[in-house]
């Protein structure tokens, strides 16, 4: 749809899309099955990355593309947000009272994305069907969907898990559980943008090796279930290199395919939240 109609429209119909399910569990939510079918629908407010990130891209050259996306991909920091103050509003309001507060933010966004956003300049070629299929037969669109996988994937899983990590071997209260979460996010949300500034500096693929390699020890130190502070402390420096690695792999994306970025950025978007669930699912395992 970014390709087709631009980012500007795309982004307001997810957003509005976006609005249906927060009203739907404010008022009338009372079933697993309708949280399952709420689930699906907040999916759409994730495809924002497939609207925000070419609009960004295309307003730069590419030797800053890596910086841009890193700073617009820095939005996931609303998780550090969620995190913090939804079991505080739940415990004080109710839990639908959350879900009905945070339409107020959307509703803020629209207004002001309605009235500032632009496209960038220049035409935007209507490809094929065929056009997109033929993605899936070169090999770089493969390897950016499962290098993402891993680093937003890693991010948006653990961020998911964290609560129940630190509630459960670690005997902490709910609320102090969603106090550590926030800590952690914050590296990995905020890096995003270093992430993206090492590498147009120094090249993507540099900067995952390194930062692959020490996300890889931080978490092999929590494995050992080390005392709480020292767990923490690992998770935020472990955080903040999946979070850089995000960076890194947008850095990429515009270089190799600077005519598909809308539909890449997609793809690349859907493989991190797969990996973000497959993440969830073997914690909760």
């Amino acid at each position: 749809m970014t390709e087709r109609y631009g980012g500007r429209r795309t982004g307001l119909i997810g957003m509005s899309v976006t609005l249906i399910p927060l009203v739907v569990a404010w008022q009338w939510a009372d079933s697993f099955s309708a949280f399952i079918g709420l689930g699906l629908l907040l999916g759409v407010a994730g495809a924002s990355f497939a609207a925000a990130l070419p609009m960004a891209s295309g307003w730069y050259p590419p030797e800053h593309q890596g910086l841009a996306m890193g700073i617009a991909g820095a939005g996931n920091s609303g998780t550090l947000l969620a995190t913090l103050f939804a079991p505080r509003i739940a415990q004080a309001l109710g839990w639908r009272s959350v879900f009905g507060i945070a339409m107020v933010p959307v509703i803020e966004v629209w207004i002001v994305f309605f009235m500032l956003a632009q496209n960038a300049p220049g035409e935007r070629p209507v490809k094929r069907w065929a056009d997109y299929v033929s993605l899936f037969k070169i090999g770089d669109t493969l390897w950016f969907c499962m290098i993402y996988s891993l680093t937003f994937g890693g991010f948006v899983g653990l961020a998911s898990y964290l609560s129940i990590f630190f509630h459960d071997p670690y005997g902490l209260t709910k609320v102090h559980s969603g106090d550590f979460t926030p800590f952690v996010v914050l590296f990995g949300s905020f890096l995003w943008p270093v992430g993206g500034l090492g590498s147009d500096k120094l090249g993507g693929y540099r900067m995952l090796i390194v930062l692959f390699a020490v996300a890889g020890l931080c978490l092999g130190g929590v494995a050992t279930m080390p005392p709480a502070p020292v767990a923490l402390g690992l998770l935020a420096l472990g955080m903040g290199m999946l979070g850089m690695g995000n960076g890194s792999v947008f850095q990429l994306v515009p270089q190799r395919f600077p005519d598909r970025v809308g539909i890449l950025t997609g793809l690349v978007g859907a493989a991190g939240g797969f990996g973000g669930f497959l993440r969830l699912r073997c914690s909760g395992s």
